[in-house]
């Protein structure tokens, strides 16, 4: 494998706009992301963004960033975008999608992404953990993966993401984490792809993927990492990482 990391990042966001560059002990949220994915050292960096003041703020801290359309619908066509103008050549056969909100993301957990795609026929491979907190059982903001996996596997196929709790019975609950590593013409097939009845239903990017016949698996970690979502997130990011 030869995988490039791309973090997209965009300044609209309803709950805290300019999220990207909110602040975080003297360096823009976005900064922080870029220096935790480096740090997994599993690909060069690249942040994939619709402003010149996010790549402003990514080049004076020494990083990579490529400007790319501000219109588009989601984080994995900007990441194809970007991947298109960066590696014109199909260099890099892995995409690695760490989303620009995940200031206090551990190199681990970016590593794991990786580990599905050692099985050839995985199209994506994503994250989850088990979920051990009651409330997140039914929070539809929670995304739980079904997964087909035999007892003890760290690694499972996914057959359905929802935000309802499910499967139901006994057994575990799996919260999803929305890091993926895409193959390279997986990520080009995907983008082609018109939005699924599922995917429109769950509003749920990934279900496009699996009514598509698309092969994903999920590697279970310890913990989600926090996704800055609100201003009381983006404290919670400052209070980890005094």
């Amino acid at each position: 494998m030869n995988p490039l990391v791309v973090i997209p990042a965009r300044m609209e966001s309803e709950r805290l706009p300019g999220k990207p560059l909110a602040d975080i002990h003297g360096e823009p949220m976005i900064v922080h992301v870029w220096r935790r994915a480096m740090e997994a050292d599993v690909g060069p960096v690249v942040v994939a963004c619709d402003s010149s003041d996010i790549v402003d703020a990514v080049e004076s801290a020494g990083g990579r960033a490529q400007l790319t359309r501000a219109d588009h619908p989601s984080g994995s066509d900007r990441i194809f975008e970007a991947v298109s103008l960066i590696d014109p050549d199909g260099r890099h056969n892995v995409i690695v999608n760490v989303q620009g909100d995940l200031p206090t993301i551990a190199a681990d957990v970016v590593h794991a992404a990786l580990r599905p795609l050692g099985q050839p026929d995985v199209d994506i491979a994503t994250l989850v953990t088990e979920i051990t907190e009651t409330d997140e059982r039914d929070n539809p903001n929670v995304v739980k993966a079904v997964l087909s996996r035999a007892e003890g596997d760290t690694v499972g196929r996914a057959l359905y993401f929802s935000r309802r709790a499910a499967p139901f019975g006994d057994g575990p609950l799996f919260h999803h984490i929305g890091l993926y590593a895409f193959r390279r013409a997986a990520l080009e097939r995907f983008v082609a792809l018109q939005p699924s009845p599922l995917e429109k239903a769950e509003k749920l990017e990934q279900l496009r993927a699996l009514e598509n016949a698309m092969r994903i698996d999920a590697a279970l970690v310890d913990t989600v990492p926090l996704g800055v979502d609100t201003p009381a997130d983006l404290e919670r990011a400052r209070q980890m990482l005094a």
